[in-house]
C-alpha cells in the first residue's frame, strides 16, 4: 500500500503539519486522526461544505470532482478554483504528496 504525505497549512497562522496518509484515506480522515480541527457537519459524506479546503499541490492526482461536490463548494465561504471538500479528497495509488490549506474554521459553509 502506497503512503502519501499530506502537509496541512493553516490560514490562521498555526504551524504547518505533515502527516502520512494511506491509500483510501481522505484528507478529512487524516486531519481528524491527527487532531487537526476541520469542521465536518455532515460526517464526511459530501452532504455539506464545512470541510472545504484549498488543494495547493497534488490536486491532479485526486479523484475528479463530482457535480454534487461542486454544488457544495459553491456554497462554501470564499471558494476558489482549487477548492475541494476534504471528505472527497481520497488518496489513490497514483496520488503524489498533497499540500492542503485549511481556511479559518470560524466561518462555516452549509
Amino acid at each position: 500500500m502506497k503512503a502519501v504525505n499530506i502537509t496541512f497549512k493553516f490560514s490562521d497562522g498555526q504551524p504547518e503539519q505533515t502527516h502520512v496518509a494511506a491509500e483510501g484515506e481522505s484528507v478529512l480522515d487524516v486531519a481528524l486522526n491527527n487532531g487537526i480541527q476541520l469542521q465536518h457537519n455532515c460526517g464526511g459524506v459530501c452532504g455539506c461544505s464545512t470541510c472545504h479546503v484549498y488543494v495547493l499541490q497534488g490536486g491532479d492526482e485526486l479523484p475528479e470532482i463530482s457535480d454534487k461536490e461542486e454544488d457544495f463548494i459553491d456554497r462554501a465561504v470564499n471558494p476558489r478554483l482549487n477548492s475541494r471538500l476534504a471528505c472527497q479528497c481520497v488518496v489513490q495509488t497514483t496520488s503524489e504528496n498533497l499540500v492542503i490549506e485549511v481556511p479559518p474554521q470560524d466561518f462555516l459553509g452549509h
